[in-house]
């Protein structure tokens, strides 16, 4: 009986690991694309791995809140075929993000979860890489009801840093107000 329970789970890691591999796992810590995922995955190629960041947040017009230091993870998940990250900051108000590729609408798909709030809906944002950043929008009205988006921008992307900015415009993109700037570099 134990050569069987044996031979069981001694089949199903083989058959795991020959289906599934672009996984995470101890000789790719964060994954691997996979060469049939939509080119544009690698748009996140250079975040991959794991960062050492600073985060600043508005609290007011005129106030930004004290730094928060930030551990920022990127990974490849779904077999190779998407992306996640996760943050962990030192506030205790963790996040993360599903990335996905869509080709019928050709942009990406980010679906954001924190543990400040949890909603029965996760908030999305689309957009593309352009360049050197990725931007990404999400229909918001200003807190003074005004129509407008929610953009998040990453720039200056190599593979020793990023960053990052948060920030709400005007439908005609005259008014550009951040609320939220995330500064990183690379660990691993």
């Amino acid at each position: 009986m134990k050569r069987i329970i044996l031979l069981i789970t001694l089949s199903s890691t083989l058959s795991y690991s020959q289906n599934f591999d672009y996984v995470v796992n101890d000789k790719n810590p964060y994954g691997l694309i996979n060469p049939a995922a939509p080119k544009q995955t690698a748009d996140y190629a250079e975040l991959i791995g794991k960062s050492a960041c600073k985060s600043v947040s508005r609290i007011d017009q005129n106030t930004w809140a004290d730094t928060v230091q930030m551990t920022w993870i990127f990974k490849y998940i779904m077999n190779g075929m998407a992306v996640q990250d996760e943050t962990y900051k030192d506030d205790n108000v963790h996040s993360g993000s599903i990335r996905q590729y869509n080709y019928d609408s050709t942009r990406w798909y980010v679906h954001y979860y924190t543990t400040g709030r949890a909603v029965p809906t996760l908030p999305a944002w689309e957009g593309n890489r352009e360049g050197n950043q990725i931007i990404l929008y999400r229909d918001q009205k200003s807190p003074n009801g005004f129509e407008g988006d929610y953009r998040i921008t990453f720039s200056d992307i190599s593979e020793d840093s990023f960053n990052w900015v948060g920030e709400w415009v005007s439908k005609n993109r005259l008014i550009v107000y951040p609320t939220w700037r995330i500064y990183c570099i690379k660990e691993e």
